[in-house]
């Protein structure tokens, strides 16, 4: 846990200052406003899972016992990944690369918004929305089909990808799309990982996965 600690600190402390140390400073105004959406929706979300499913909120606290080895890297991975994002768009404002324009900034808004929106209601629909994957044997896991799942399968994930791709709108990067599409596959690969190991542990999942077809996009894919 004190190596888990430091991970999180390293990682958190390059992702809010390692930006500003890259463009010059405080005078990159949009990072600001960028870092200040994300502590706000961040905010939103945990404290609106925390009054409709205390519950959930506490379990997302700690790591889960019997978590597979390949959810715990792909954890230590994605976070370094979603930190990406606004270095890149960092490096923009340094060497002077061209700039979205300023009306994809209230468009990443909205996309953020559903995003952490969706996060929060597919967290509250779902007792078992543990931070990784495992079978809650102590916790009579069973499949959840309700709320956003009687659409999707994986709406956190959906969630976080709209995160992911509506940040490069929020810091006017068009660069910055390469690194939020690299996290957006690193995404899509959980879904098919866990897809492959809740069918294989969680009973009726496979059932479940055949009613609902689509993993990410409603009636798409």
């Amino acid at each position: 846990m004190i190596l888990l600690g430091l991970y999180t600190l390293v990682v958190y402390s390059a992702w809010l200052v390692g930006p500003f140390l890259i463009a010059g400073g405080l005078a990159w105004h949009v990072g600001i406003a960028y870092y200040c959406v994300l502590i706000v929706g961040t905010l939103a979300n945990q404290l609106t899972v925390k009054r409709k499913s205390a519950e959930i909120y506490k379990q997302r606290q700690e790591l889960g016992k019997g978590t597979p080895t390949w959810d715990m890297v792909w954890n230590l991975v994605f976070w370094p990944l979603m930190a990406l994002t606004p270095h890149v768009a960092a490096l923009g404002v340094r060497f002077g690369w061209p700039r979205l324009p300023l009306a994809c900034w209230p468009a990443g808004l909205l996309v953020y918004g559903c995003g952490m929106a969706l996060s929060a209601w597919a967290m509250i629909s779902n007792r078992h929305f543990e931070g990784t994957v495992r079978i809650q044997s102590e916790r009579d896991h069973r499949v959840v089909d309700t709320g956003p799942y009687a659409t999707i399968r994986h709406p956190g994930y959906l969630g976080l990808i709209l995160w992911a791709l509506a940040s490069p709108l929020l810091l006017l990067s068009a660069w910055a799309f390469v690194p939020a599409a690299v996290v957006a596959g690193w995404i899509v690969l959980r879904t098919a990982l866990e897809d492959r190991f809740l069918k294989r542990g969680l009973v009726g999942y496979t059932d479940y996965a055949a009613r609902v077809r689509s993993r990410l996009v409603p009636h798409i894919w």
